[in-house]
């Protein structure tokens, strides 16, 4: 049971994301900037792995993980941490579709569906846009921005598995791509971060609370859990984050998400238990013999 609870406890820190974001008074860029840079830091403390394998292509995947980072962030200073969470998780619809130009993946009839699922649960995510309020100022852009960053991270995923899959030949590390992307989010955000007019004790807490735990530590979690659990489970195992992002955010910050984003949501989390349901049913069925 420990890998499992592993991957779980590090979902737990990713869904923690959302109310932390909020709960701090300063902007987005300066979350992103400050975040990213404790994340690298300590990534490179906790993942000894982290510090070797670097090369041209770390920081090539390290460019759309860096503007998942930052879209991400931004996104849940705009609109409800439901919306965010639930946007960036249609990234598989985006896998799915660039899969078969990227990694030579087919795709097959039962994708089709899938993706049309995602598309209803998009749509109502969509129409859900509510008004401004406190802890969402611009609901519309902050949807535009999750839904971004769903695409980014679909690029950023596919990229950590092309580095992985060249890791033998190459000698490199998806765990070095992953840093590296903190610190190009960092670099980049740096240029809207300053002034910091609110520095104070409390947000200097979420930034090392976000970067050290919600970032790195959820990592190391997952990254041993991983080793033991096949991918099924963990693809199920990780939607926790997007069950427990809103909840944090409603228990302590009494944001609500509208009715028809919950509606949306549980459609793709739904989705994407299914799909990887008859993913690893497919994958565990015995191959016909040709001819």
């Amino acid at each position: 049971m420990r890998p499992r609870l592993y991957i779980m406890l590090g979902a737990l820190l990713f869904s923690t994301g959302g109310v932390a974001i909020k709960a701090s008074t300063l902007t987005g860029w300066q979350l992103s900037c400050f975040r990213s840079l404790t994340a690298a830091v300590a990534l490179l403390v906790f993942l000894p792995v982290a510090r070797r394998g670097w090369s041209w292509r770390s920081f090539v995947v390290a460019i759309p993980y860096a503007a998942t980072f930052t879209l991400f962030t931004l996104a849940n200073k705009y609109t409800t941490a439901a919306n965010a969470i639930f946007l960036q998780d249609t990234a598989p619809f985006y896998i799915l579709l660039f899969g078969p130009l990227l990694l030579g993946e087919r795709i097959r009839q039962r994708d089709l569906s899938f993706m049309a699922v995602l598309l209803v649960g998009l749509g109502l995510i969509f129409a859900s846009t509510r008004e401004a309020t406190v802890h969402a100022s611009d609901p519309k852009l902050g949807d535009l921005l999750a839904l971004v960053s769903g695409l980014t991270w679909a690029l950023t995923v596919l990229g950590l598995r092309w580095i992985a899959v060249r890791a033998e030949r190459h000698d490199d590390e998806p765990a070095a791509a992953v840093v590296a992307g903190c610190l190009v989010a960092s670099l980049f955000a740096v240029l809207f971060a300053f002034p910091v007019e609110n520095a104070s004790a409390g947000n200097w807490f979420i930034i090392a609370y976000l970067g050290i735990f919600q970032i790195a530590l959820a990592y190391v979690f997952i990254i041993d859990g991983i080793r033991h659990v096949r991918a099924l489970e963990v693809s199920l195992l990780l939607l926790v984050e997007p069950v427990f992002s809103p909840v944090w955010v409603w228990l302590l910050l009494a944001e609500s998400p509208a009715a028809l984003a919950i509606v949306g949501g549980a459609i793709v989390i739904g989705a994407i238990a299914v799909h990887a349901v008859r993913s690893g049913i497919s994958a565990k069925a015995p191959l016909e013999r040709p001819g």
